[in-house]
Formats: C-alpha cells, sequence, structure tokens
C-alpha cells in the first residue's frame, strides 16, 4: 500500500482551513470531540450498552447532533480565510453541546409525553441555521430558513403550496423535538446509515487509497493517446465512490490530473471540466456512491444493495461517453499519451496497493450477499486497519491513527453539518400537509399528461439543486414529484427516483452556478464559466441517460431484463455517434467535418433513445452520415495524382 498522499493534504487544506497542524489544541479538541460521537455511533450501532445500559433512540441522536455541531463551529469558519477559532465560536460549540446533552436526558419523556422547551430550542435552530451558513453557503442557509419558516404562513400561499398554518412555537417543536424534524429521516441517515461508510472513506483517504487508483489508472491508461484525462476520469470515479463527495473528490484528484493534463496538451478550462464531471459522476458510482443512495433506499423501502445494482448501468454508460469524448479530442488534436518510463509498472501498483482492492470485493460482498447493509463498512473498516500493518509506511501508529481520527471527523462533520438542518425543510414540508397537495397540484397542471409532468420535474430538479445541494433537491422532490410521475405514467418507481437523483446533480456542472466546475477551474487557473460550459458538453451522457431509463426501467435493472438484449447496444452505439459529433472525431472513422458534428451528435441521440421508431430513424440517418463521413476521410488519406 502506497503512503498517504498529497491528495490527503490537500482534502484537509481545502476542506477544513482552520484546524491547523495536526497536534494544535483545536486539532485536539477537534479529534476528541468526533473520537466520542464515533464511540457513541458504534456503541449504538451494535448494541454495546454504555453504563450497563443501551443508548435509546433519541439519547444517541441528541449525543451525536450535539458533538457534531460543536466539533463544526470549531473546524468551519465563519468566514473564508479566518484560521483562529474566536470567543464565539467557543461559545456557540459549548451551547450547542451543552444544550443537546440536556435535551438527550429528554429523549425518553419526548418520546412519551412529548416533553418540550421553546427557548432552548429557539436557541438550537439558530445555531443550526449558524451551521447551514458554514456548511452550504447563503444559497443554503436561505433555503433552510425560508423553507423551514413555511408553516407560519402556509395558508397564505395560493394552490397547491396551500398548507395547514403552525404558529411558530409549534414550528419549533416539531423542527426540534419530533421525528418529523430532528428526531426523524435526517438524523437517522447521517447519524446511523452514512456514518459507518463515511469511517470507511477516513480510513481508505488516511492509507493513501486515493494515490492508489491514480497510480492504477496511470498503469492502466496513461500510455494511451489523452492518457492523463483517462486517468482522471477512472481515478475520480473510484475516489468518488468511496468519498461520496463531488467537492472532496475534486480536491483531492484534481490538484494531482488537472495539472498533468496540463502538460498533455489539455487546455485549463478542458482538464477543470473532466475532473468536474468525473467526480460527479463519482457520487452514483458503485459501490459506495454517496448519501443520496442511503437516503433513497430509505425513502423506498428497499435496502442498498437494490440501490447498488440499479446504479451499475446507468453509470458506467456515464463513464463511458466521458472516456470517449476525450479520447475524441485527444485523437482530432493529436494529443499522446505520457511516456511509458514516466509510468507506474500494474504490477508493481497491485503488488503494494491489493489490500485495497480486498477491502473493496469484500465490502461488495458484505452489501451483495450477506446483507450486512449499514454494518458492512464498519467490518471493512476493522480489515483495512488490519491489513495497514502488512507495510511500515501504512501501519496504524499512534501519530497515524491520530490523523486517520481526523480526517474521519472531517468528513463526518461536513456531513453532517449539511444534511442535519435539512430536518427542517422536511418538517416544514411535512407537519403542513403540503407534499400530498403538491403531488395533486403537479398531476392537474401537467393535464395527467406525464410528458408534460417529466418536463416540469426535470425544471423543478435543476431549480433546487441550482438552490442548495443535489440531497435537499432530493428529499423535497422525492415526496411531491415522485407521487406525481409513478401515479400517472405508471413508471417504476425505482427508475423515477434515480431520474431525480440525476437531474439534481446536474447543477454542479452546468451554468449558472456550476459549483463543481467553478472549484475544478479554480485549481486549473481557467475561466469558471467556460469550464462549466465544457463541463456540460463533457457529460452529456448524464442529461439524457436518466429518460431513458425512466421508460426503461431495465437500464436500472428493474423488472424484465430481455429489453436489455437491443436497448444497451443501441445506447451505447448512439453515445459513440454524440461523442463522435460533439468532439468532432469518430471512434474508428476519423474526424467529423464541422458540418456533419450537429447532425451526428442528434442522429446519435435518436438511434440511443429506446423507441423502436426514434431507434429506426436515427439509424438510418446515422448510416448515412457515417459513411459520408468515412468517405470524406478516404478521399482524403488518397495521394493527390
Amino acid at each position: 500500500m502506497s503512503a498517504p498522499s498529497p491528495a490527503t493534504d490537500t482534502i484537509h487544506a481545502s476542506e477544513v482551513t482552520r484546524l491547523g497542524d495536526l497536534f494544535c489544541a483545536k486539532s485536539i479538541i477537534f479529534v476528541l470531540l468526533c473520537a466520542c460521537g464515533l464511540g457513541m455511533g458504534i456503541a449504538y450501532v451494535f448494541g454495546i450498552p454504555i453504563g450497563g445500559k443501551r443508548l435509546l433512540e433519541g439519547q444517541y441522536y441528541w449525543f451525536f447532533i450535539g458533538i457534531f455541531s460543536a466539533a463544526a463551529f470549531i473546524a468551519l469558519p465563519a468566514r473564508k480565510g479566518q484560521m483562529t477559532v474566536p470567543f464565539y465560536d467557543i461559545i456557540a460549540a459549548a451551547v450547542s453541546f451543552c444544550i443537546c446533552m440536556w435535551f438527550s436526558t429528554h429523549a425518553w419523556d419526548m418520546v412519551q409525553a412529548g416533553w418540550t422547551n421553546i427557548p432552548a430550542g429557539i436557541i438550537f435552530w439558530v445555531l443550526m441555521l449558524e451551521i447551514a451558513r458554514r456548511s452550504g453557503g447563503i444559497p443554503f442557509l436561505l433555503v433552510v430558513f425560508f423553507l423551514g419558516l413555511y408553516p407560519i404562513v402556509a395558508d397564505s400561499f395560493p394552490g397547491i403550496m396551500m398548507g395547514i398554518p403552525y404558529s411558530f412555537d409549534r414550528m419549533i417543536e416539531a423542527h426540534v423535538f419530533r421525528t418529523e424534524g430532528m428526531m426523524g429521516i435526517t438524523t437517522k441517515i447521517v447519524a446511523e446509515i452514512v456514518l459507518g461508510f463515511l469511517v470507511f472513506a477516513g480510513v481508505l483517504i488516511a492509507t493513501g487509497a486515493g494515490q492508489f487508483f491514480i497510480d492504477l489508472a496511470n498503469a492502466g491508461f496513461g500510455k494511451y493517446r489523452g492518457g492523463p484525462a483517462k486517468v482522471c476520469i477512472v481515478a475520480s470515479g473510484f475516489f468518488g465512490s468511496l468519498s461520496g463527495s463531488i467537492f472532496s473528490n475534486i480536491a483531492g484528484t484534481g490538484s494531482i490530473t488537472i495539472p498533468t493534463m496540463k502538460k498533455v496538451g489539455y487546455p485549463a478550462h478542458y482538464a477543470a471540466a473532466i475532473e468536474a464531471c468525473a467526480s460527479t459522476g463519482g457520487v452514483v458510482m458503485p459501490p459506495v456512491m454517496g448519501a443520496i443512495a442511503f437516503v433513497m433506499a430509505i425513502t423506498i423501502g428497499v435496502d442498498y444493495a437494490t440501490i447498488m445494482v440499479a446504479a451499475i448501468l446507468p453509470s458506467l454508460l456515464f463513464y463511458f461517453g466521458l472516456l470517449l469524448q476525450v479520447d475524441a479530442y485527444a485523437a482530432r488534436k493529436g494529443l499522446v499519451g505520457m511516456a511509458p518510463d514516466a509510468l507506474p509498472s500494474a504490477r508493481a501498483v497491485l503488488k503494494r496497493g491489493w489490500p485495497f482492492l480486498s477491502v473493496m470485493v469484500f465490502l461488495v460482498w458484505g452489501l451483495l450477499y450477506m446483507r450486512w447493509e449499514y454494518y458492512a463498512p464498519w467490518y471493512a473498516c476493522v480489515m483495512m486497519v488490519a491489513l495497514s500493518f502488512l507495510n511500515r509506511e501504512t501501519m496504524m501508529t499512534p501519530t497515524r491513527a491520530f490523523a486517520t481520527l481526523r480526517q474521519i471527523g472531517i468528513l463526518v462533520t461536513q456531513t453532517a453539518a449539511i444534511i442535519l438542518p435539512i430536518a427542517f425543510v422536511v418538517s416544514a414540508l411535512t407537519i403542513t400537509g403540503v407534499t400530498g397537495s403538491m403531488t395533486s397540484g403537479l398531476i392537474a397542471l401537467g393535464g395527467d399528461n406525464v410528458y408534460l409532468i417529466i418536463a416540469l420535474g426535470v425544471l423543478a430538479c435543476f431549480i433546487m439543486g441550482m438552490a442548495g445541494l443535489a440531497i435537499v433537491a432530493y428529499i423535497f422532490l422525492a415526496v411531491t414529484l415522485a407521487p406525481a410521475i409513478i401515479e400517472i405514467g405508471g413508471l417504476n418507481e425505482v427508475a423515477v427516483h434515480f431520474f431525480i437523483i440525476y437531474y439534481a446533480m446536474l447543477s454542479v456542472i452546468t451554468p449558472p452556478v456550476g459549483a463543481a466546475a467553478f472549484l475544478a477551474a479554480t485549481i486549473a487557473g481557467a475561466k469558471p464559466m467556460l469550464t462549466s460550459f465544457t463541463a456540460m458538453r463533457l457529460g452529456v451522457v448524464i442529461y439524457f441517460v436518466p429518460l431513458f431509463f425512466l421508460f426503461q426501467p431495465a437500464l436500472v435493472l428493474q423488472g424484465d431484463l430481455t429489453p436489455l438484449i437491443y436497448v444497451l447496444p443501441s445506447i451505447i452505439i448512439g453515445i459513440i455517434l454524440l461523442s463522435g459529433g460533439l468532439e468532432g472525431y469518430l471512434l474508428g472513422v476519423g474526424h467529423v467535418r464541422t458540418l456533419l458534428r450537429a447532425p451526428l451528435a442528434i442522429a446519435g441521440f435518436a438511434f440511443s433513445f429506446p423507441g423502436l421508431m426514434t431507434t429506426l430513424i436515427g439509424g438510418g440517418v446515422s448510416a448515412a452520415l457515417v459513411a459520408l463521413i468515412w468517405a470524406a476521410n478516404k478521399k482524403l488519406d488518397q495521394p493527390a495524382m
């Protein structure tokens, strides 16, 4: 196994900018808090008694919220560039911790007798809003704040937005003390379901998994034309699947892959766009995926294995299209691969990194065969730590163990800081009853036309994703849009929910927001908006594949799989044609003249669409265009008489 890589240090510096040196006071306090939180999590998940008694669900939830909200005030700066922990953050951390510990002593009474304390609840609400601002920025804060206040004015809205009104005190009671809010699904997701996977990702990152996947991708793809771009795509796919974070992925691998791509001739904006697209796709790349996958499993009521299996084909098609486009660009521009003497040996990489692959295989086996679900990553962590002792460079010395705990703490704290405030949004939509009225309203607005409802859904997904985070969009639309599409169209439930996830993610690479593209552009020194438009073109497959599996659930391995026999080949060929049209070079045929690029891309899309008539028309037009391109290239290759 390789030693912890520079990528790990990049993640530390880019994601939490004020923890400082490993053993400084604020870092030690942060790690101690996180260690207590993880210890509580292990005790609760595995039913280990503390003080002779097992933790109640509510007790553990408040312990978890208190510990990691305090950690968030220590780690997340109030403003950009703030390197110290000011006195007001120390006070905020102490107040949030103490309030939650007090609430934990009344956890049983909250469930049985409806115990509340509104003044303390208001203070806690304000503190969580500040955590939302620090973790997700002003746009995320506005979403959480205004949607959270919606119950107060719910009866003032017209039509489908009209709901049952609540007083401010009753709203705080629901948001903070009830299962509709902080004691409900959002806390369960981060404190139970996702926690083990975050710990697993932290252990892998700290032991050098990021560098291993980059080295492995280099050994396999570095020698081919445009090799560094293909390395970026493969490495980011694996790394993103492990970390579950688009921005961690860009920071962790982009700092290495983007400069390498630029060295072989990719423009800065193109290199940044490749990294942004590859990191975005990693969130829905099995086996681990991101937090959204676990939210989806709970929402639909299926096990995680079902979600993981359903994600396989869409994610592979996305990465296939991305690889084709960077290859076509390299062919058109004459870019070559890396020099053989600059590439690592695949045998050497596998020899030192086989433990990472072994742990990944073990995790997949645990998830799919043993059905351990959220126990699986905990077992995989134990295996990874044990295997780390096989190499002197990665064995868990006290210093490395401390650094690993801090890496895990960063991942858990950031995830908790983003997901926990969403409880206010979920509570507001639930207690007012607006979710049901929005479903019926969308159906009425669409006039019972499933295609119009889907079009409205695409717009809603994009707007919601733009407003904050994909997970916010998914939670909202899963209870409003999904039932409408399923009811009218009779479509597969898993396919509908994946459709929402994919379109909610698009905002991170699509102008005018394009947060992932903007971050990659910063690393590359490129223009953000140009990078975002390029990422939109490179990630074109992710824009239309959701429509394909929405109408053909076999693509998410649901229902009758027989259609895959003819649908999958047409999609693959269509993606090849589409990529050739977009990049100006068709695999196996050659350069595509400018006038033929747009028609080839459109014909490729039509051929790939899972419908008999569109496939036949697209196939006929594509065949004619390919013949023209081939003939033109053959004519150019002929020597002049």
